[in-house]
């Protein structure tokens, strides 16, 4: 047998080296979550990818009256030095890859890893990572924003800027997709939306660094990736995303060198289509969606990151992420897909689609430019995504989306993964009470002239246009916290209230909705007016999706629909109930933060007087619902209840009923 005949043993081929193997964590503690860490660091994860809470995505400290209730709940709290000093022990960060979930606070948490990683004795030039800070799909979609748009993507560029001259190997910009998906974007929108967010960056960030190091900078950008369920189509978008910057890249900012036209994503696969009922069924949803990034050796993704199968239902435990980690390693090392070429290169099929793909993608990127970027089109992406995510949701309605033991083949055997105690991890009630205490020794404990030193300087950063990381990482440094960095962003750009994308006019749907409107009608009648609907998002929750869509169904069916968006406090949603002499209060939690959040609205409405049904919607384990309805609360959904008809019909009747 000659050389060149003989077989390839399991030896001699070569392979590809996998990608970075990550799960989403950080909950409760900064300690907690360092055991957590290293815990899955030890079980063969290759990347650290941080959740953040509410109150340090917002920047509020842990004691502040309107972080009550979510500290700790969807991630780490992170106050100051001290806590990423705990969130960090033992794990070197000059050895480490870490991705942080973060947006409106960014500068401040890269403030914070760099000062932990300069205690450490690391080479800061070393440090590898990401950190997402990509504050327009905030707008649209995520809802954790603090400033107005223009001052927002100053802050974006600044980190930007700092990296290239003091972490060459940082990624700055994490232009995130993944929430546009969730927020019902379609694949031609993910596409066109995520392009424009990188083509305002790029094209403010020009203006910060010289030409000669500009072309780096492209190549530093990276972007953070949804894939869905129809893994085809989401295979086919991720060959038109490479596609598509590489034209961009070359040819609006004339990038020469391929190596900085390429695509580079991280990605964290569905979450939106897991399901509650039979919940099992979401590990193969979960590995199809894999596939989606993974297959295409030319679009596959350089980290991924993979939900629960359980987070439909409440909290992942490490065992729920050891499941999903294993499915990454499983597929890396146990399969020969990293032994070839791309398998879909001169597909006919593949080629066809991912052209279509990009003709969609490029028609709304004109539509975009046309209005004038990304940043001045926020109100037209928004209400595009809201009328996008309701069409979807109507398609599962009427069963033409079919959703396996939703909408079809409900019944089966009882789940024995959801039985018995400890199924789902429930986060540790003195967490918070914990944090607490610590942040405030940490504060009596600090030299306070050497922090008020530092907030001034970064005070006037903010006010002359110096770039906000130097004197973010001198406030780090001096022992500043999350609130006060806040306060002074918020002093210096002002706050901001994004657009609801729920237009007053009803929409041109009608299949379904005549008995609702009847019933509405009806009861409206009776009432004297029309039946006053507010909907409301009590606490620091942005994921907005669930209240959007409640309201825009309220205000087709015909009812008076009041809305004024997220991140109101228990107080403001009351004084909203009595100004707009509403008749039912719709409340929307996703946070994990629902039984002290409605809590204090109920409370809120009795000391206004107020009588009226409350109904309640998220992700809820039924005995937290069982607790909610012995507050006082009249109906609770969750994700199970993807029915929004039937949704509105028992609203009706719980006004009928308390008229």
């Amino acid at each position: 047998m000659t050389e060149a005949a003989k077989p390839q043993t399991e030896t001699s081929v070569k392979t590809d080296k996998p990608w970075l193997f990550r799960t989403y964590a950080g909950h409760s503690t900064a300690s907690a979550s360092n055991a957590l860490y290293r815990s899955n660091l030890a079980k063969g994860q290759t990347g650290l990818s941080v959740a953040f809470d509410l109150p340090t995505q917002t920047g509020y400290d842990s004691d502040d009256p309107r972080a009550k209730g979510e500290v700790g709940k969807v991630g780490v709290p992170v106050a100051h030095l001290g806590d990423m000093r705990a969130l960090f022990a033992d794990i070197p960060l000059e050895q480490m890859n870490t991705s942080m979930t973060i947006n409106a606070t960014a500068p401040w948490l890269l403030a914070l890893y760099i000062a932990t990683a300069e205690e450490q004795g690391a080479d800061i030039s070393a440090l590898q990572g990401t950190v997402q800070n990509d504050l327009i799909k905030e707008y649209l979609s995520r809802g954790t924003y603090i400033c107005p748009p223009k001052p927002s993507l100053r802050m974006i560029t600044d980190v930007a800027a700092y990296t290239q001259a003091h972490l060459p190997k940082w990624n700055p910009m994490n232009v995130c997709s993944y929430h546009l998906q969730e927020a019902g974007a379609t694949p031609e929108q993910e596409l066109a939306y995520a392009l424009a967010t990188a083509v305002a960056v790029l094209d403010d960030l020009k203006t910060k660094v010289s030409p000669a190091d500009f072309p780096a900078m492209v190549g530093r950008i990276s972007f953070f990736v949804n894939a869905g369920i129809r893994f085809v189509t989401e295979l086919c978008k991720m060959r038109a995303f490479v596609e598509l910057w590489d034209e961009i890249t070359e040819t609006r900012y004339g990038i020469q060198d391929a190596k900085f036209r390429r695509f580079r994503y991280g990605v964290q696969v569905n979450s939106l289509g897991l399901t509650e009922p039979q919940p099992e069924n979401n590990v193969y949803r979960i590995l199809l969606e894999m596939l989606a990034v993974t297959l295409s050796k030319n679009a596959r993704a350089r980290a991924v990151q993979l939900p629960a199968w359980n987070e439909a239902l409440g909290l992942p435990r490490p065992w729920d992420q050891q499941w999903s980690l294993r499915m990454q390693q499983i597929l890396a090392y146990e399969t020969d897909l990293l032994e070839y070429d791309d398998l879909f290169d001169g597909n006919p099929a593949v080629d066809r689609k991912v052209q279509a793909l990009k003709e969609g993608a490029r028609a709304e990127l004109a539509q975009i430019d046309a209005m004038g970027g990304a940043v001045a089109a926020i109100e037209h992406m928004k209400s595009r995504l809201v009328e996008a995510n309701a069409a979807r949701i109507a398609r599962i309605e009427s069963g033409e989306t079919v959703v396996v033991g939703v909408n079809r083949w409900q019944k089966g055997e009882p789940s024995p993964l959801t039985a018995g105690d400890g199924a789902i991890m429930a986060a540790d009630p003195a967490a918070e009470a914990d944090q607490i205490a610590r942040l405030q020794a940490w504060r009596a404990a600090r030299d306070s002239d050497a922090v008020a030193a530092a907030l001034t300087e970064l005070r006037e950063a903010a006010r002359s246009g110096a770039n906000i990381m130097p004197a973010s990482i001198a406030c780090a440094r001096a022992g500043a916290t999350t609130g006060e960095w806040g306060n002074v962003v918020r002093a210096a750009f002002g706050e901001y209230r994004g657009p609801t994308g729920v237009s007053k006019s009803p929409s041109n749907r009608t299949e379904g909705l005549e008995p609702i409107r009847a019933a509405v009608d009806a009861v409206s009648q009776k009432l004297g007016r029309r039946l006053k609907f507010v909907m409301g998002k009590p606490g620091l929750d942005g994921h907005s999706n669930g209240a959007e869509q409640i309201a825009a169904r309220a205000r087709d069916c015909g009812m008076d629909i009041h809305y004024e968006g997220i991140r109101l406090t228990p107080a403001e949603i009351a004084a909203a109930a009595a100004d707009q002499e509403a008749h039912v209060l719709g409340l929307s939690i996703l946070s994990g933060s629902h039984l002290a959040l409605i809590a204090d609205t109920l409370e809120a409405l009795r000391a206004a007087g107020l009588r009226l049904p409350v109904v309640v919607g998220g992700i809820i384990p039924e005995e937290d619902a069982e607790a909610l309805r012995q507050m006082g609360v009249a109906a609770v959904y969750t994700p199970k209840d993807f029915e929004l008809n039937r949704i509105m019909m028992d609203i009706v009747g719980l006004v009928d009923e308390a008229a």
